[in-house]
């Protein structure tokens, strides 16, 4: 198989032919690797971005195969590896805007779960249900769910500041409605 080129090898992958994949994978991994790495430093999410790589290329010959005439089937193959990277570097800032917020076992009913049950003052309520929305929402995440300003900004997607001032309205508010 040292005489066919990546274009030939894609065809046959179409086909199924595991024995061309093994020599596209052995003549272009090293390759792709060192590309990688050159534009992310964590070798685990160059392991994965590669291993997605070639199960696309595997899953998506046939498409290349015909056109292959035209193209590069070695752009074709870092085509589909940087569009790989760029997912992986998006799921990753995904995964560090995310709060974890820690899950207990509810020992006693929510404060939401009260108010609904009438164990709340109906004052209480009427001025919570007053509130505007996004004041309720932030309210909602710091009293009742015990977030704090940051966790706050990071689940709702907004600025701490924007939290202050609407936590600080939404007390305000309640303050008025109660007296």
């Amino acid at each position: 198989m040292a005489e066919v080129d990546e274009g030939e090898l894609l065809r046959r992958i179409a086909r199924r032919d595991r024995r061309a994949f093994d020599e596209l994978y052995r003549r272009t991994s090293p390759w792709l690797t060192v590309r990688l790495r050159r534009r992310c430093a964590d070798p685990d999410v160059v392991a994965d971005v590669l291993q997605e790589t070639y199960l696309a290329v595997w899953r998506s010959a046939g498409s290349q195969a015909h056109a292959s005439a035209g193209g590069s089937a070695l752009g074709w193959l870092w085509t589909i590896a940087a569009h790989r990277l760029v997912d992986a570097f998006r799921h990753r800032a995904r995964q560090q805007r995310v709060p974890t917020v820690p899950t207990f076992e509810t020992v006693a009913p929510a404060a939401e779960e009260e108010a609904l049950a009438g164990g709340i003052d109906a004052d209480l309520e009427q001025a919570l249900l007053a509130l505007p929305p996004e004041l309720r929402q932030v309210l909602r995440a710091m009293v009742l769910d015990g977030l704090t300003t940051r966790e706050t900004s990071l689940l709702l997607g907004m600025p701490e500041g924007t939290v202050k001032t609407r936590a600080r309205r939404a007390r305000i508010a309640l303050r008025r409605a109660l007296s």
